[in-house]
Order: structure tokens, then sequence, then C-alpha cells
């Protein structure tokens, strides 16, 4: 079930630059679906389940990585100065419950600014260390934090959690795969790292891919908050077909597959037009003579927080699309 793998991968440590146990519990999830599957140098997973004589080579990209801190330096006290790994606010951290890959657990902390504008430089990780030297049989400098694991329902169809962006988009990927049999087009699912430091897993997979068609699979912001209009998404209201973001304006004729795929399917979708950030789709688009490349988006509300809540019914959509977009012909 669809909300079993999403919780699977939400409990998982994986932040940016260290999506290795990401991948690996991926590839036992989907080990017996597989036609190909390997690790490239960069730590992407490439998934392929070959199509039919004549089909095209479509690459879904869904980015395993999950914002961070970084320990930069150990205080005297034992308490560790830290940098951000990807979008890290200091307003999200402020308190929260903060997990190390080894098991250590901590509180992030922003110290009092005495009228200063907070900034990363005043956050700070509370391991319970006495001192320096105790902190460092805990935790070394480059060792990287995450927000806690911490899946709860939020009313009868949502889900709040940190690493929804992305590790929904993994899951609706990985039941893409595990859904889909003897496709018309040969799919090929990147589970990508680095996305949150600039698309970089995405921008070698899709040179080695050399796709036919591009799909990223993404998060997107949310319009339906008080005093929160743009852009004009919903939850609750199915996955999201991208028109723009900064980093690509989706090629008309995938824009318009999909959009015909959810037609197709019978299932709502939302037209987005994102005013910022970016998804792998920006990567895939630019890669060697360039790629027809679209995007699938999950509407997602306090994006980069510990608390990203999504709607199972926005994913139903979503994977009903793509289960019509595999079959298509091109």
């Amino acid at each position: 079930m669809m909300l079993d793998t999403l919780k699977t991968l939400l409990a998982v440590w994986g932040p940016t630059g260290q999506e290795g146990q990401v991948a690996q519990e991926l590839q036992q999830m989907l080990a017996d679906k597989a036609d190909a599957m390997r690790v490239d140098v960069m730590g992407n997973l490439i998934v392929e389940k070959k199509g039919q004589p004549g089909g095209k080579t479509l690459m879904f990209s869904a980015h395993m990585d999950h914002i961070g801190l970084v320990v930069t330096d150990i205080e005297d006290t034992g308490y560790l100065r830290v940098t951000n790994v990807g979008g890290v606010s200091v307003d999200s951290m402020r308190c929260r419950h903060v997990a190390f890959g080894n098991g250590v657990q901590g509180v992030a902390v922003c110290q009092p600014t005495k009228g200063e504008t907070a900034g990363m430089q005043h956050l700070f990780v509370d391991i319970g260390a006495q001192d320096r030297a105790e902190a460092l049989t805990m935790v070394q400098l480059g060792d990287v934090c995450v927000f806690a694991p911490d899946c709860f329902p939020v009313g009868p169809h949502r889900f709040a959690s940190p690493a929804m962006d992305d590790r929904c988009a993994c899951a609706l990927l990985a039941e893409l795969l595990l859904q889909t049999d003897a496709p018309r087009n040969t799919v090929v699912g990147v589970f990508s790292v680095q996305e949150e430091v600039g698309l970089r897993g995405a921008a070698t997979a899709a040179y080695q891919v050399a796709p036919d068609i591009g799909v990223a699979i993404d998060v997107t912001a949310w319009g339906d908050t008080p005093e929160v209009k743009l852009p004009a998404v919903k939850l609750g209201a199915g996955a999201a077909i991208k028109f723009m973001d900064r980093s690509m304006i989706a090629t008309p004729c995938v824009r318009d597959a999909l959009m015909a795929a959810a037609e197709k399917a019978g299932v709502p979708y939302q037209r987005e037009i994102l005013p910022f950030g970016g998804t792998d789709g920006g990567a895939i688009q630019h890669s060697r003579g360039g790629v027809p490349t679209g995007t699938l988006s999950i509407p997602c509300r306090y994006v980069h927080s510990a608390c990203e809540t999504i709607d199972m019914r926005d994913m139903e959509s979503g994977l009903a699309i793509l289960k019509e977009f595999v079959n298509g012909e091109y």
C-alpha cells in the first residue's frame, strides 16, 4: 500500500550527500520488480523496467535527500555549532528534535541574538554532552543531523512528517514501479541524490540514461492556509502538473500529455505555476542536447519544516496519472 511505502521511507535517515540507507531500502523494496537496477558513482539508484519494441525511454526522477545540519565546530561546553545542508531556515529549527546517523539525538536551538537578526551562526545543537571531549565521543565534525522521524496523521486523509520533501515522491515512484507490468514504454526510475543543493544527482543520471522524455516528481508549495495564496494549489484537490518554476518551463508536449493522462484516468489534477524553487526537472531538461521534460507535484504545506504535510488523495491522483502516462504513445 502507498501509505506503508511512504511510512517506511520517511523513517530512514538520509540527508543530502548521504542517501545510501534510503537507496538500500528502495533496492529491497523493488528487487523483484526491476529488469535492471544499479547505484551510480553519485549514489543515484537507477531502476529500469523494459518497455515494448518501438517504445520510448521515460525517465522519472524523485530525490532521496533531506535537508539537514552539518557539525562545523564543537565548543568547550559540548554544544555543536552547525551550518545548513540545503534550505534550512533558523526559524524552522528552533528547539527541534534532531537525529544523527549513528543514533545520537539532540535539540537544535537558536541562542539569544541581542537585537541581531537570527542567522545560522546563532544556531547550536545540544546533545547532552558535558564538554567537548564527551561530545567528541558522540559525534565528529562533518556529521549531519536531520529532523528526527515523526510521521503522524492530520485529519482523515493527511499526514505530516519531516522528509516528505521528497520521500513522498520516492514512495510514489516506487509504487509506480511496483504496480507497472509490461509497460508500452521503458520506464527508468531514478531515485536521485543531492537535489537540495543544486539538482546534482539528476544531472548526472539524465546524462547516463539519455531519456526521450523526462518527468520530475516532487512536492510543491501550497496556497490554502491563512494569508498564503500562491501558488494557487490546494491539498486534496489532486496532484499538480507544473507549468513553470525557477528551474524550468515545462515542455508543452510533456505537460499536456500529463494532463491528458489525468483526464483519461478520471482523476482530479491542478495546474501549478511556482514563482520560486526548482526540481530535478530543471537538470533533466538541460541534459545533453535537451530533453522534453515535465513535473508532477504533490502539494505540501510547511515545506522544509519538521511537519511537512501532504494529502494521500493527491498521492493516489498522482499514481493514477503516472500509470496512464507510462503507456502513452510518444
